[in-house]
């Protein structure tokens, strides 16, 4: 089973190179937006998680361009947990436009960092509650 979300993005016309075309740098900020959507439809704030000093940086990034995105597209993210977390949390995206074009396929992978030592920690048990709560078959 997956847990997943969706996100809509408009295309901005500064996220876009001379061809009209969203320049591949932009698409790392369409996943962290869905990221932080995915925790928040979860009841999970991301501020207050750093407030509590956890922090999750980027460990790995993929993608694969399969068409462009343009200016004043709308963007669907669909973004998919892959695994319950452990240290890092794996999440898998679809970025499709508005007529259902597949655009993008990518993977991040985020680790658990405490803020004040800078090391890894384990997922904290209240985001595995939320996950489990709301996902009994996970």
């Amino acid at each position: 089973m997956q847990i997943n979300s969706e996100t809509q993005i408009k295309v901005r016309y500064s996220e876009t190179d001379q061809m009209g075309v969203v320049y591949h740098g932009n698409y790392a900020q369409y996943l962290e937006l869905a990221r932080i959507d995915w925790l928040a439809k979860l009841g999970i704030s991301y501020k207050e998680m750093e407030a509590e000093g956890i922090m999750l940086p980027v460990y790995e990034i993929s993608f694969k361009f399969k068409k462009s995105a343009f200016f004043d597209d709308t963007l669907t993210v669909k973004t998919y947990l892959r695994k319950i977390p452990t240290v890092s949390i794996i999440f898998s995206y679809e970025i499709l436009n508005q007529h259902g074009k597949l655009l993008t396929i990518a993977t991040t992978t985020l680790v658990f960092v405490n803020s004040k030592t800078r090391k890894p920690i384990t997922c904290p048990d209240y985001i595995l509650k939320v996950i489990s709560a709301k996902f009994k078959n996970f």
